[in-house]
């Protein structure tokens, strides 16, 4: 394998996947990001597909052995997917929703490797478990103020001033932050495919 494309514009996932020492390049797909599914673990894994396969669209014509890595990320409570909030008052609702209690997280890979001119896909899921503390309303709304959440599924970002209120996390911290990187690494090992070989 001689080449690696991150097929997001996440600097979340960029971070993490130059974290493991691999030399990769970036390509955003430009998909709606849309689906009809309503299971969190489907959702993520089409979302993923389409973003690696809008990519592949683009680099059609890329002649030596290429990877691609498409990832989406969603929260999810009661079994209901959470989106980035329309508003301020939506990510409050949100964040009331989900204080004192535990939510799921779950990001979709799509791995698409190029070899003698055809793309063959595999996809997978990660699933992580995240409980916060009971969070009053006015902490809540101090944190809405910072405009941190407002661009962030489930309407707010671990990594950020909201991880204070994180009780436990059981899983991949990673996979809330976007992107499995162990699992990753993981899987491409068992496709034989040593990541760490690749160039831009």
């Amino acid at each position: 394998m001689e080449k690696i494309v991150l097929a997001s514009g996440s600097p979340r996932r960029k971070e993490l996947l130059a974290r493991t020492g691999v030399v990769f390049s970036v390509v955003v797909s430009n998909g709606e990001e849309k689906t009809n599914l309503t299971d969190p673990a489907e959702t993520v894994e089409k979302l993923s597909q389409d973003k690696a396969i809008s990519v592949a669209d683009r680099l059609e014509n890329e002649s030596e052995p290429c990877l691609i890595i498409g990832a989406d990320t969603v929260v999810a409570f009661e079994g209901k997917i959470l989106g980035k909030p329309s508003d301020e008052e939506d990510a409050l609702d949100t964040l009331l929703k989900l204080q004192g209690k535990s939510h799921q997280v779950y990001t979709g890979v799509t791995l698409l490797v190029k070899e003698q001119g055809i793309w063959k896909p595999y996809t997978f899921s990660e699933r992580t478990d995240v409980e916060f503390y009971p969070v009053s309303r006015e902490e809540l709304l101090e944190y809405i103020k910072t405009g941190e959440p407002m661009d962030k599924a489930g309407s707010y970002g671990i990594q950020g001033k909201f991880g204070i209120y994180v009780k436990g996390i059981h899983g991949d911290y990673n996979n809330v932050v976007g992107l499995p990187v162990g699992r990753l690494v993981y899987e491409l090992k068992k496709m034989k495919i040593n990541i760490r070989g690749m160039r831009k």
